[in-house]
């Protein structure tokens, strides 16, 4: 008997949640209906032929800076989200900085929304922001369907009123016990503002402005003081944490510890950690500068043993967009930040599975399922299984490829990547059954992406 599917995708080869098996992929209204060898189907049932291509579940990043409302000539929802679908990403989490204002309050959340709706390309949902003040207006932003909260221990920078200002220890501790109250997790960006602070200023002094001396301004320390400093609150309020774009294997062994302990506590790295190093900053220059900095090789050969170790919980981007002229001259006063999500599939699939053989299940798990799981997505997002949406990245593993700047979707057209020889490449995106994005098309379709609110606040939305 013939099932009635919306398209079938052929033979692919699909990375499961344990396994990695040829499948034909039968979708229906959006979600994943069948998965099978040899699915049978009409002859008018639309087919995609995915024989010799790897098919994993769409890309959930959960650490992305779109920078609207106010700030949309850094990066805007339609060229990110663009970018993203051409990078096999599917659904993204917005950070609540650099926006003007920054997603602190509900006004605020409300503009951000303005800016999204009808402008990207894939599923999104939305960070808030926990600063000094605001502490009484977390939860309208978790009733409004906030995916969690951010806070920066250090300073993120910026000028004018409407910065993202880092939080005090009171603040911290405060903002710990609302949010434990209201059942969200908080992620943190953990560098010691006092180390770092008087690192660079003392750098100054002396008149050190290479790239070099930026790391060391910033030391390994500085993310364990701080990793330390927020684990010991979050044993006293209960507050679920989770520690964005962790740089050192030495933090994450701080937050092994804590696991072991029973904190509910996640962890997550970003592909530049993983395929860049202090090294390549002179020759990068600021395209490659970010908070914390780029380590040593030996920092990295470690970061990838806790990743085959299975200490790290998820991959993100961070990323942190700018206009070019920011990121030229004088390293110290670059901006800080740096331009990959269109290329994290490519990076790990290319440096983590083709050069060091960590199994595809595992990287799906930090790609998708596991981000998907924490952050109140899940089981809609971040599998490929029966009744998930129909988001999957095709990748061909044996396509290599220069990445060059006329290949960026973004909206300024650098990153550190340019130049870099890949072993594969993104063929095909498909958000809930739709493809958005073919290598050869460019970005298809409608827009179709919709606004995802945290389960907690009521489940999801389409927009």
């Amino acid at each position: 008997m013939e099932d009635q599917f919306d398209l079938v995708i052929r033979k692919g080869t699909v990375v499961l949640i344990d396994d990695v098996s040829q499948l034909d992929i039968g979708i229906r209204n959006g979600k994943i209906a069948a998965l099978g060898g040899n699915l049978v189907y009409s002859e008018q049932t639309p087919v995609y032929d995915a024989d010799n291509l790897l098919i994993m579940p769409g890309v959930v990043d959960a650490h992305v800076h779109f920078n609207e409302p106010g700030l949309g000539h850094w990066e805007g929802f339609a060229t990110g989200s663009v970018s993203l679908a051409a990078g096999g990403c599917t659904t993204y989490i917005d950070m609540p900085l650099n926006g003007v204002p920054p997603t602190v309050r509900f006004e605020a959340l409300e503009r951000k929304l303005e800016a999204a709706e009808g402008s990207s390309t894939v599923d999104y949902a939305l960070w808030g922001g926990l600063v000094p003040g605001n502490v009484g207006n977390l939860q309208e932003l978790a009733e409004a369907g906030v995916i969690g909260f951010k806070a920066f221990m250090s300073c993120p920078g910026g000028e004018g009123e409407d910065i993202f200002a880092e939080v005090d220890d009171l603040t911290l501790l405060e903002g710990m016990k609302e949010i434990a109250r209201l059942g969200l997790v908080l992620a943190l960006h953990a560098e010691s503002e006092e180390i770092v602070s008087k690192l660079a200023a003392q750098a100054q002094l002396e008149g050190k402005r290479e790239p070099l001396d930026f790391v060391a301004t910033r030391p390994i320390a500085a993310e364990l003081e701080a990793v330390n400093r927020a684990l010991y609150y979050a044993e006293q309020t209960g507050c679920k944490l989770h520690f964005v774009h962790i740089s050192s294997a030495e933090a994450v062994q701080v937050i092994e510890e804590a696991k072991a302990r029973g904190l509910d506590v996640t962890v997550e790295t970003c592909p530049h950690y993983l395929v860049l190093t202090s090294a390549d900053l002179d020759r990068l220059g600021p395209a490659a500068k970010c908070a914390p900095p780029l380590r040593t090789a030996e920092d990295q050969d470690r970061l990838w043993e806790a990743l085959i170790g299975g200490k790290l919980d998820m991959l993100a981007s961070d990323h942190s967009p700018c206009p070019s002229s920011m990121k030229q001259g004088d390293f110290f006063e670059a901006w800080g930040g740096i331009s990959g999500a269109q290329s994290s599939l490519e990076l790990m699939l290319d440096e983590g599975h083709l050069r060091r053989d960590v199994p595809l299940p595992l990287l799906a798990k930090m790609l998708s399922t596991e981000p998907a799981k924490r952050f109140g997505l899940y089981p809609h997002k971040g599998e490929i299984a029966l009744g998930a949406d129909a988001d999957l990245a095709l990748v061909d593993m044996k396509l290599n490829y220069s990445l060059q700047a006329s290949d960026l979707l973004y909206r300024h057209k650098h990153s550190p990547y340019v130049g870099k020889t890949f072993g594969c490449r993104v063929k095909a995106t498909f958000l809930r059954g739709t493809q958005v994005y073919g290598l050869h098309e460019g970005v298809m379709g409608e827009t179709e992406g919709a606004w995802l609110r945290h389960a907690a606040a009521g489940g999801e939305s389409r927009g």
